[in-house]
């Protein structure tokens, strides 16, 4: 921080920093950058050169007539401006309001991502099932399916995200967790939305309809999205393609469970007001059957999960490129 300025540095060089700051002026050896910052990972003396320059720029220092990092040549560097250590209790409350914002950021993108996910899914099917709506009733359908689906979306997402993002309050490390929060994120979101719903339904209309999407499908999009997250931070190849792969996997899945995605429970909908304007019989036809049928519940659930999760994962990931917010949830 900066007065009230949070000064954003990547998570390695935030290291760097740190490791000056706590040995209180004495010399910190480029060996003990490499195995505490690097951990093993083979560097160039380089890549500490970097991050010592970064730092400064940061600081507003000089290497010529340092203030804050000091230079000792063939050795390493010290941290040398006098420093105003917090107490202990000044030290937990700025960890706890930098968790707090941590979690905070990340839920609130990984949830933009979600919204995201839901808009374009309802517009897709806003699209297709509108077209038995006739001229005049076109655009309030497809706005209202738009804003069903992203709101649908956007609770799930919440769930999901929230979940993954306070199993680092739980244990920093450790990949099973993140799956695990995600998938008790869904679970809770799941079973509430579906409770709500067919309850709703019932008590406004007086009408007892299907099953909607809920706790089973929470659990195995919110595995998904989980896995697919953890293998993003790890930074593996194709990573995207693979989140997209699970995605469809897990709305494969929930379909084969006699689940249901958006376009299913938009169908059950359909299916107990025949009165309604909305159908969705044109993405079946377009996969060769009458009606909405099992090649459509396939479809579009694979659809549905790679978009969701896709999306999800890429907006998290964005939000982790703060440094700040990475060294809030891995926190010591």
């Amino acid at each position: 921080m900066r007065g009230s300025e949070a000064i954003d540095l990547p998570a390695r060089y935030m290291d760097v920093l740190i490791l000056l700051v706590q040995a209180e002026g004495a010399l910190v050896t480029k060996d003990r950058f490499m195995h505490e910052v690097w951990r093993g990972v083979p560097v160039t003396d380089e890549a500490l050169t970097q991050a010592i320059r970064t730092l400064r720029k940061a600081l507003g220092d000089s290497a010529a007539a340092p203030e804050f990092i000091e230079t000792v040549p063939k050795h390493g560097y010290r941290f040398i401006a006098p420093l105003d250590l917090p107490t202990p209790s000044q030290q937990s409350e700025r960890k706890a309001i930098l968790v707090r914002d941590s979690i905070s950021r990340l839920a609130s993108y990984g949830i933009a991502g979600a919204l995201l996910a839901g808009t374009l899914v309802g517009l897709l099917y806003g699209f297709a099932g509108a077209a038995h709506s006739g001229a005049g009733g076109t655009v309030s359908l497809l706005l209202v399916i738009v804003l069903v689906s992203a709101l649908a979306a956007g609770a799930a997402g919440a769930g999901i995200v929230l979940g993954i993002a306070l199993s680092y309050n739980v244990r920093p490390q450790g990949w099973h967790w993140r799956v695990a929060g995600a998938a008790l994120g869904g679970v809770a979101l799941g079973a509430v939305a579906n409770m709500i719903g067919r309850d709703g339904f019932r008590l406004l209309f007086g009408q007892a309809i299907g099953p909607f999407a809920g706790a089973l499908e929470g659990s195995i999009v919110g595995a998904a999205t989980g896995l697919a997250f953890i293998l993003t931070q790890k930074r593996i190849r194709y990573s995207a393609g693979m989140a997209a792969l699970l995605g469809a996997a897990a709305g494969l899945i929930i379909v084969l469970l006699d689940g249901r995605m958006m376009a299913g429970s938009l169908q059950t909908l359909v299916t107990a007001f025949p009165a309604s304007q909305f159908r969705l019989d044109g993405l079946g036809q377009l996969l060769g059957e009458r009606g909405f049928s099992a090649r459509s519940r396939i479809a579009t659930a694979a659809f549905e999960g790679a978009v969701f999760v896709v999306a999800i994962v890429q907006a998290m990931n964005y939000a982790f490129s703060n440094g700040r917010l990475r060294q809030g949830l891995y926190r010591p």
